[in-house]
């Protein structure tokens, strides 16, 4: 019971007119092909090159095991997600942040991320449903977050909604 893609992309493209700004997420391992994924990348850098207004770009991987309907469905692997994260960092090469999504993949495959086009660790969630429905769950701390970006090398950054940097470490 999902908008179809060009409703969705339609809704985003005025809510970006209206001055809002939003993230952009795909959620794939329905049965899609490679070639479905890439147009639906190619259609989001296509409103983002009208707009500007996307923050962000979070690809989710199916996560079956909680959803009765889909429970044969396999899993996405850690390449197959970091492939995917790769290739959205090369199409959308105007959305200026793309998310690690540890919250499916865990923290290892988090970080890894971080080296395969994510800028953006994510966030610690007050409240979590839809993954956590799904049947997985991952959970952390501030703290934890910290010291999982700077053993990169990398320097945490707080921010907001909006992007804007709130504290660093």
């Amino acid at each position: 019971k999902k908008a179809q893609t060009d409703e969705w992309l339609g809704v985003q493209e005025e809510a970006h007119r209206q001055g809002m700004r939003t993230s952009v997420t795909m959620m794939y391992g329905l049965g899609e092909t490679a070639a479905d994924r890439i147009e639906h990348l190619l259609r989001v850098r296509a409103v983002q090159r009208r707009t500007g207004g996307f923050t962000a770009f979070i690809c989710w991987p199916l996560q079956p095991e909680g959803t009765p309907e889909l429970s044969h469905a396999r899993k996405t692997d850690a390449v197959t997600y970091l492939r995917t994260l790769a290739i959205s960092r090369v199409i959308l090469d105007s959305v200026p942040s793309l998310q690690s999504s540890w919250v499916t993949m865990g923290h290892k495959v988090g970080q890894v991320a971080l080296r395969f086009g994510a800028n953006d660790y994510g966030s610690l969630m007050m409240e979590e449903n839809v993954v956590s429905a799904a049947g997985t769950t991952h959970r952390t701390s501030t703290e934890e977050l910290v010291h999982l970006i700077r053993s990169l090398g990398k320097t945490p950054v707080q921010r907001d909604t909006l992007y804007r940097d709130v504290k660093d470490w």
